[in-house]
């Protein structure tokens, strides 16, 4: 008996130091934290630190932000941060952001930071920027030099192109930060705003006289509608003239017209040349039906004396005035040439 009392006690006495061993490592990995939390203010159960490594949730990391917030006198739930933490989002970053909303006064749910952060997640962007961005408004250049674009050009109504650099200072709008559009499309619409303003000037000079008309037509159109930001001013950093566009298209509009000319004139010279052709063409022929009509005079005449119409004084006689109007003929081209000569 004492054998088999001691084959079944020994089993369970190596269980038993295992099971003690566990509790002991358990015990040991946890206690720190359930120290901290419970010195803090922000108790967390055992039970509940143990439940978060089977639900893969790193408890240093949910412990550390709710005792930030209790500190800033802000209490949330271990599972509303559970939540955010499986959801992708980054747990530390959104406690900041509402600690640092929470003194500034501004008004920032939960829920809010949450879908802030998780939107800003592929963007290289956090929600603790937007917030800061939110207290301490932001600069961005507009036209963006890292587009390589230093200045926007616009062109006024006289003609002259006027290059403008504005500075628009932003505050983020936290409101319509998820789904708001970005900053590219603040500087797309400024761009806009400047071109107009520029183009329904008279004259580059009032543009340079008063670069604030510029400022306010913009601020006017209402730039920020749907963005993610809210424009506080817009400032004209640098205005100068360009280049007499009006000018130059006038000159290239000129050299058109001119070209247009000639090719409208070397059309009429072709009309010209090929209508003289034409011309020449119908005088041969012309020439060509009188010959032919001269080759039958010889066979009239023939004709005439077989049939006795035609006696041999009328055919002398009949030489001798062509014969004088061949020399007349000849004598008036020679008058012709030497007038011609002199």
């Amino acid at each position: 008996m004492g054998m088999l009392a001691l084959n079944i006690a020994l089993p369970l006495l190596i269980v038993g130091i295992l099971v003690l061993l566990v509790v002991v490592l358990i015990f040991v990995n946890f206690l720190g934290l359930w120290i901290q939390a419970r010195a803090a203010g922000a108790p967390v159960s055992f039970v509940n630190l143990i439940m978060m490594r089977f639900r893969k949730v790193h408890p240093g990391t949910i412990v550390n932000s709710r005792i930030t917030a209790a500190k800033a006198g802000l209490f949330y739930t271990t599972d509303q941060l559970e939540a955010h933490y499986l959801a992708g989002g980054d747990v530390i970053n959104v406690v900041l952001a509402l600690v640092a909303a929470d003194k500034a006064d501004i008004s920032l749910s939960f829920d809010k930071a949450c879908a802030i952060d998780l939107a800003t997640k592929d963007t290289g962007k956090t929600v603790l920027e937007a917030v800061r961005t939110s207290i301490n408004p932001k600069v961005i250049d507009c036209p963006n030099p890292s587009a390589g674009i230093n200045k926007i050009t616009a062109v006024a109504k006289d003609g002259i192109a006027v290059n403008v650099r504005a500075r628009v200072t932003v505050r983020t709008n936290l409101d319509r930060f998820v789904g708001g559009a970005t900053e590219e499309t603040i500087i797309a619409r400024v761009g806009e705003g400047i071109v107009t303003s520029v183009g329904s000037a008279a004259s580059y000079k009032t543009v340079l006289e008063n670069p604030d008309s510029i400022s306010r037509l913009v601020l006017e159109k209402g730039v920020d509608a749907a963005t993610a930001f809210s424009i506080l001013s817009i400032d004209i950093a640098d205005v100068d003239v360009a280049d007499n566009i009006g000018a130059r298209l006038q000159t290239e509009q000129a050299e058109a017209d001119k070209q247009v000319a000639q090719a409208k004139a070397e059309m009429r010279r072709a009309a010209a040349v090929a209508s003289e052709q034409e011309m020449a063409a119908r005088t041969q022929e012309m020439r060509a039906k009188v010959v032919e009509a001269e080759a039958t005079v010889p066979l009239a005449i023939a004709e005439a004396f077989r049939n006795g119409n035609l006696g041999v004084m009328d055919y002398a006689k009949y030489q001798n005035v062509v014969a004088d109007t061949k020399m007349r003929d000849s004598i008036g081209e020679e008058a012709e040439s030497d007038e011609n000569q002199k």
